[in-house]
Formats: structure tokens, sequence, C-alpha cells
């Protein structure tokens, strides 16, 4: 694995996307733990507080590809500022 993704960095996705997400989904924190291959205790100590996460880029990329895999929609800083919502589905 190469240096840059075992760093602890800033990255894109805020505590409050994150904790929005799940909520969005309905998952509790063992479910994205599941469903993301990133453990328990690493989504606990990520999720409390404001502003980014500081983590792993490989950790951040597993959370995101999980939720994102369950329909949800990051929304980028946008004068209101960064958000979640479900992709619409199809009728």
């Amino acid at each position: 694995m190469p240096l840059a993704s075992k760093r602890m960095l800033k990255v894109s996705m805020t505590r409050s996307q994150l904790r929005a997400a799940r909520a969005l989904l309905g998952w509790s924190q063992d479910r994205l733990s599941e469903a993301s291959g990133v453990s328990l205790p690493t989504i606990k100590r990520l999720e409390p507080g404001e502003g980014s996460l500081q983590t792993r880029v490989d950790t951040l990329n597993k959370l995101q590809a999980a939720l994102e895999a369950a329909g949800v929609l990051f929304i980028a800083e946008n004068g209101e500022g960064p958000g979640v919502r479900l992709r619409k589905t199809s009728a």
C-alpha cells in the first residue's frame, strides 16, 4: 500500500454527513461496519463531533463506497454547507 494512503488526511466527507447518511438509510453503526469493511471502533471514533473526518484515504473510500452503493448521494459545499440525500429511485 502506498505511504500516502496510510497517512491521516483531512477528507471531504464531514462527520455530520457520515451520521446523516447512515440515518437516511436506517443503518446502525454495526451495519455500516459490515457493509464497508471498516471496523466498528473506527466508525465510533469518526462519527462524534463536527468538521471534516480525519482518517486514512482507504477508510474514507470504503465508507463512501458502501453508502453510495446503498443509494446515498454526497452533496458538496454549496454556500449552505455539505449534505447528503438519497438517490431517486425509478418508479
